[in-house]
């Protein structure tokens, strides 16, 4: 399951462009690996509407932001902003080596900080907030 998930999305980055009507959009790396990625976030009514990326990324981080936004259009931020490490386990259904536990959440994470600064309440989370 993994090997597969990880080979199509990687290999099939689904809503990789620099979204127009955009409410909100963030920058984050991950300089263990040197990813780099920003996030565009429309949302209305604290609801994902739609949400893409640019950048250059790993195959990992290809997959797991692939998987990943799949799951939280028509989302409520506020549940977006719960989700940490083992929400990406769930979605591609096993574990990720420690060597690229960074990696598989730095979509999660950067979506997280799209919101705080949405929300503008001051909260910035780093890797430590969204992996155990």
């Amino acid at each position: 399951m993994y090997n597969e998930t990880i080979t199509y999305y990687s290999k099939n980055p689904f809503n990789k462009f620099e979204m127009e009507d955009h409410t909100i959009s963030y920058f984050e790396d991950n300089e263990t690996c040197w990813d780099a990625l920003i996030v565009f976030l429309k949302i209305k009514d604290n609801i994902i509407e739609n949400w893409s990326f640019t950048w250059d990324t790993a195959i990992i981080t290809t997959a797991c932001w692939g998987v990943f936004w799949e799951s939280i259009i028509w989302m409520s931020i506020d549940e977006v902003l719960k989700f940490d490490y083992k929400y990406i386990v769930e979605l591609i259904g096993e574990e990720v080596s420690n060597r690229r536990k960074k990696a598989s959440v730095l979509a999660l994470l950067t979506t997280r900080n799209a919101i705080h600064k949405y929300l503008d309440d001051w909260i910035v989370d780093d890797f430590d907030n969204v992996i155990e």
